[in-house]
C-alpha cells in the first residue's frame, strides 16, 4: 500500500516538473552549465523524459523501465543541480546559497525513493 501511494506521489510531482519545463523554461535553462550543448532541446527532452516516467510509474508493465530512465534523468540532471549551488543562485526562485547546497542530497533521496517504489521488487506472498 505505501508503495503505490509512494508511486501516486511520485508520478505527479514528475508529472508536474515535467510539464514546469514547458511551462517557465527560463528557469531551468538557467541552471544549466553553459558547456552543455542545445540547452533548449536538453529541456524540452528532460521535460519529456520526467513526463513520461511519472506516466510509466503507474502501469506495471512499465513500471520497471520508467524508474531505470528516472533514475538516469535524475543522475544527468545532477550536474545542473551543482551547477546552482555553485552560482548561489537559482533563476527564478530567491533561495539562499545554503538551501541550494542542501538540496544536491534529495537527488540521492529522490533516486532511493523511485527505486524503491518502481524497482525494488515486492516480498511474495504465499
Amino acid at each position: 500500500m505505501a508503495r503505490r501511494i509512494l508511486r501516486g506521489v511520485l508520478a505527479v510531482f514528475f508529472l508536474i516538473a515535467g510539464a514546469n519545463h514547458f511551462r517557465a523554461p527560463a528557469v531551468y535553462l538557467g541552471m544549466m552549465p553553459s558547456w552543455l550543448p542545445w540547452p533548449e532541446a536538453l529541456n524540452c527532452i528532460s521535460g519529456i523524459a520526467e513526463i513520461l516516467g511519472g506516466i510509466g510509474l503507474m502501469w506495471s508493465a512499465t513500471r520497471r523501465l520508467a524508474g531505470w530512465g528516472l533514475i538516469a534523468l535524475l543522475l544527468a540532471v545532477f550536474p545542473a543541480n551543482m551547477h546552482v549551488a555553485l552560482q548561489g543562485y537559482m533563476p527564478g526562485f530567491d533561495f539562499s546559497p545554503l538551501t541550494l547546497w542542501l538540496r544536491l542530497p534529495f537527488q540521492a533521496v529522490f533516486i532511493a525513493l523511485v527505486w524503491w517504489a518502481a524497482l525494488n521488487r515486492e516480498p511474495r506472498t504465499s
